[in-house]
């Protein structure tokens, strides 16, 4: 299959976090059903109320980089700001809401590679998937076959996260559902296709990808977020990045919800009933 050619790299100057710096187990049923679960570390200087923006606004926004090496004051797509290297391109279509944004049963086409910096296009994703959810607290889109339901399900949760009224960040955690419950030949069939793209060693290489990607959040996105009155004219320019930097000693966060959600996978007859991917966010 050809691909399309990948932007060149973006050397924003950006301290990428570590996989080590979040919590991740992919968890398989004998039938070739499988989840995986990440926790991330806390988004230290963003809110919820950011990322909600920016899932409902990010395949339109475009953005000026005054001073990135090999783009300067060049326009580009703002999903190229969302990871250095892995994005090509979303496209959102079919009913939307107000403005152009998303909402459940529209559909959203996705280019990027896992890990291309190192892999080239070995780990795909060129697909139109169906958007499930979308709220203040999270996100969902996957493919849903007509009879068999969610073949493959993505569910992102966000949420802020207070001590003693102060906030620290915002906990943000994500769960994959892939393929169908049953036993049948049928089932074990589409099982089996899902895994030849989207199987365990594919969300390895995932696992590195969503790390980065979720981390940008605090390099980008309070500045473009503090110009979301005029959406025409988003800026981004390194000394905007608040230099939080990717500390070795980050760690996922709340790591008792991880091991709880891991333990509830591994014991369920259906990993989709379990993702409750419409449903309101746990956190």
């Amino acid at each position: 299959m050809a691909y399309p050619e990948m932007p060149m790299a973006r050397p924003f100057g950006w301290q990428l976090r570590a996989t080590e710096s979040s919590h991740f187990e992919i968890i398989r049923r004998d039938n070739g059903q499988f989840a995986a679960v990440l926790n991330h570390a806390l988004l230290r200087g963003v809110r919820a109320e950011m990322i909600h923006w920016w899932f409902r606004r990010f395949t339109h926004l475009r953005v000026r980089l005054v001073d990135v090496p090999g783009f300067e004051d060049a326009t580009v797509p703002a999903y190229l700001l969302w990871h250095p290297t892995d994005h090509h391109s979303a496209v959102l279509s079919g009913t939307l809401g107000p403005g152009g944004e998303p909402r459940p049963g529209c559909s959203i086409h996705i280019r990027e590679a896992m890990q291309f910096d190192r892999y080239g296009w070995n780990y795909p994703v060129d697909a139109r998937l169906r958007v499930a959810y979308v709220a203040g607290d999270g996100w969902a889109m996957g493919r849903f076959p007509p009879v068999f339901g969610g073949a493959m399900v993505l569910r992102i949760h966000f949420s802020d996260v207070f001590e003693e009224g102060v906030h620290q960040g915002v906990h943000y955690h994500y769960e994959v559902s892939i393929g169908l419950p049953g036993r049948g030949p049928l089932h074990r069939l589409i099982n089996q296709r899902l895994s030849a793209s989207f199987g365990p060693e594919f969300f390895s290489a995932w696992h590195r990808h969503n790390v980065i990607e979720v981390g940008t959040f605090e390099n980008f996105l309070p500045a473009l977020y503090e110009q979301r009155a005029d959406e025409s004219r988003l800026v981004y320019s390194r000394e905007m990045n608040p230099q939080t930097g990717a500390s070795m000693d980050q760690r996922g966060f709340d790591r008792d919800l991880f091991e709880r959600r891991v333990a509830q996978y591994q014991q369920c007859s259906d990993t989709r009933a379990c993702q409750a991917s419409d449903q309101a966010s746990f956190l």
